[in-house]
Formats: C-alpha cells, structure tokens, sequence
C-alpha cells in the first residue's frame, strides 16, 4: 500500500510517473527488508547508511553476508547497539539506540536527535554516553554496550586523559558506568 500512495504522491506532487514494475518492485523490496528485520537471525548492519537491507534477500542476492551477524549476548544479558549519523544539510546529530535481550527480541529502543553537527569521533561518543544515560535512568543493568566506533570503545576504557571535547564525553561515560552500571560492559 505505501508504494501505491508513494507512486500517486510523486505523480500528483512532483510530476513524475514510474511503471507499475517499478511500484512492484518498491514493494517486493520493502516487503522483503520487513522480513529480514523480523526474522529471528536479524543481520546487525555494520553502518545504517548501508545499501539496504533488500540487497541480502532475493533471487539475485549472493549466498554470502558482506557485514558481520548480529551477536545476542549470554543468556540473562542485554545487548544494547548504538550508532552515530549526521545531517549537514539540517545541521543534526542523530543517535540510535536498540536494546535486544538474549534470545534477539527486541526490548527497548529510543533516538536522540542533537541541533547540531558534531564530528564522528565526537558524535560516536556522544551516542555511548545517551545510552549509558538512559539506561541508567530505566536502571537496566547487565547490558553489553556495543558500538561500531573503535576508537570510542578503546578511549573507554583506557586510563589516559584527554581534555578535547572527545575526551571529555568519554571521561563522563566512564563515571556514568562506573557510578551507575555493576554488571556492564562496553
């Protein structure tokens, strides 16, 4: 349905008509995307600025995953993602958080959005730090806190100072950790 109503918006609004094989196979891919994501071994996309889900589903997809599967955590543990992206165009920090339990289900989920571009080192950081937050505040503990940034991960947990921007949101991480989180890891 939301391919017809996105074919009749673009026809009405911007002038613009595609065949009905385009509207079936905007479809078919959306349709497809909804089922890998539901799926009970959801792939954890190493970038959400990815090609999109539908090229892992298909006929004409390879038999092979190009990012790494996604890792539920032990058995009584929480595993939490948490990525970073910027718009320059409208001058936005967004931060994605999504919480799965041990069996993969989903749990909780939550986006902070930022009016403001940071850069990615910052921005990555800053995105630990809004997890580490508001799981605090749900006071969820035994939680994997997982992100795609080494460099965040490896300032984290190393004991040298750092005075930039970077360093101080890493430095507040480790004290919202150490202060609010017993049974946690990064």
């Amino acid at each position: 349905m939301w391919s017809l109503w996105k074919h009749r918006n673009l026809r009405v609004w911007d002038n613009v008509t595609e065949t009905s094989a385009v509207v079936v196979e905007r479809a078919r891919n959306m349709v497809a995307d909804w089922q890998l994501a539901n799926a009970p071994d959801v792939l954890a996309a190493t970038s959400p600025s990815s090609s999109g889900l539908a090229a892992h589903v298909g006929n004409s997809a390879p038999d092979h995953h190009t990012g790494p599967l996604w890792q539920p955590p032990m058995p009584g543990r929480y595993k939490c993602n948490v990525d970073a992206a910027f718009s320059f165009h409208h001058n936005r920090t967004g931060i994605d958080v999504c919480v799965r339990d041990s069996e993969g289900i989903f749990v909780l989920a939550k986006i902070f959005t930022y009016p403001c571009t940071v850069s990615a080192d910052v921005g990555e950081a800053l995105g630990l730090h809004s997890a580490l937050q508001w799981l605090s505040d749900m006071q969820l503990d035994n939680v994997d806190f997982e992100t795609d940034s080494k460099l965040t991960v490896d300032a984290f947990r190393s004991t040298r100072s750092d005075l930039s921007e970077f360093g101080c949101i890493i430095s507040s991480c480790r004290s919202l950790f150490h202060n609010l989180f017993s049974n946690s890891r990064v």
